[in-house]
């Protein structure tokens, strides 16, 4: 299928079900187009039954987008800019100390917590699968995903400082989930006794230094570049020119793209503006890069729910994704909890906002580019049936009940 046609559909249809929400559902943005893109699938699906060319030709759509590459090569990095663009500095700079502890150890503390948990659970249910795969489950899953994440909690009532972490947390943990996942993976297909320990410390060296180092060049750069004027179009060319050129450099010297445009984005922030101009200009850039932030995740939500079509079968279907759901939100919990418990003294956040952040912990597109790009292993299937659960639960039902959550707990959170 011509790639522009597979576009001009994706639009039509992410135009279709945006103006649907708007008008007759009316429900947060993200959580009205991934509900009315599921429940699209669930009836083409239906109606497969009867007659099998609706379905054959949006399996088709689907399977001709590259769903793995189209999110994480492409999609992520306009995405992660958007956000990190117009975060606050001042205020994650006050809350890095949570989020460097959430993004990184908790990201391990939840693989190892959901692996462990999957594979000691899931046989009670009759479901098999190897603690090698359980952890690289685990790895894809346990990133809060910064899309998702940023979609739904910028319309929630969340506290000034835990949106600050959440938000932060969700940007930098994607880098630590990729690399374990690849890691893992690894692991996996060649065994434990011949992995590469030197591989290893330079793939973590190279994605993490290499990203950090490109994004920060690159970054001031831009920012040197927008300061030094004042046209707003110039400025607007600058910033799409530093996201798809680092994005083209991260893929060819394998960089990590998340770390490499979130700490571009951090650069080319509000400062980037020449100061005589700054008010309008940056006014109109936020503008640009939040209709650019609003138009790519409706298209990605869209995509979401067109892959239900070609969701594998595997036997113990819903009790895969009941048990997938629940061990992931108790090794959410457990990957917050335990920083903690061992590190209160150093970090500010109360106990009472725990199950608040274990709730707006929401996993997106990237665990299920992630389980698409896993080989045709016996296990495939069964993961990636797991985290379109997952997904579909975290943005549609949690992203529901997350403003309910914080009024019930509201007295015990402190601002």
């Amino acid at each position: 299928m011509d790639l522009f046609v597979v576009i001009a559909l994706l639009v039509i249809v992410s135009a279709i079900f945006s103006y649907l929400n708007a008008r007759f559902i009316k429900l947060p943005g993200t959580i009205g187009i991934v509900l009315l893109a599921t429940i699209a699938s669930i009836v083409i699906l239906v109606l497969d039954k009867v007659d099998s060319s609706i379905a054959d030709y949006l399996g088709t759509l689907a399977k001709n987008i590259n769903f793995s590459k189209a999110v994480l090569n492409i999609l992520l990095g306009f995405l992660l800019f958007s956000s990190s663009f117009n975060l606050d500095g001042r205020k994650l700079k006050k809350e890095m100390r949570p989020v460097f502890v959430l993004s990184t150890l908790g990201v391990i503390i939840s693989t190892a917590a959901f692996g462990t948990l999957f594979y000691y659970v899931a046989p009670v249910f009759h479901i098999h699968m190897p603690l090698i795969y359980c952890l690289l489950f685990g790895a894809l899953i346990s990133p809060t995903d910064p899309v998702a994440v940023s979609a739904i909690i910028k319309n929630s009532k969340l506290p000034a400082h835990l949106e600050t972490i959440i938000s932060g947390e969700s940007l930098f943990n994607d880098s630590i989930g990729l690399i374990l996942f690849v890691i893992i993976l690894e692991v996996a297909r060649v065994g434990e006794e011949k992995i590469e320990l030197a591989k290893v410390t330079m793939l973590i060296v190279k994605e993490i230094i290499g990203g950090i180092v490109a994004g920060a060049l690159l970054g001031y750069l831009a920012h040197r570049l927008m300061h030094s004027v004042k046209d707003f179009q110039t400025i607007v060319l600058i910033s799409l020119a530093l996201v798809m050129g680092l994005s083209v450099l991260a893929v060819l010297l394998d960089f990590s793209i998340p770390l490499s445009v979130v700490t571009a984005g951090l650069f080319a922030g509000s400062q980037s503006i020449n100061q005589d101009n700054k008010e309008k200009s940056h006014e109109a850039l936020e503008k640009f890069w939040k209709l650019v932030d609003e138009i790519l995740n409706t298209i990605l939500f869209v995509m979401i729910g067109l892959q239900l079509v070609n969701l594998p079968f595997v036997n113990n279907y819903w009790v895969t994704g009941s048990l997938s759901i629940a061990i992931v939100l108790i090794a959410r919990w457990m990957s917050i909890m335990l920083p903690l418990t061992f590190l209160r003294r150093t970090l500010k956040v109360n106990y009472s906002n725990i199950n608040i952040m274990t709730w707006a912990g929401l996993r997106g597109a990237i665990s299920i580019a992630l389980a698409l790009s896993l080989p045709n292993t016996p296990y495939r299937h069964l993961i990636l049936s797991g985290s379109y659960f997952i997904v579909i639960f975290s943005v549609i039902v949690q992203g529901l009940t997350l403003n309910a959550m914080i009024n019930s707990a509201s007295k015990k959170i402190q601002e």
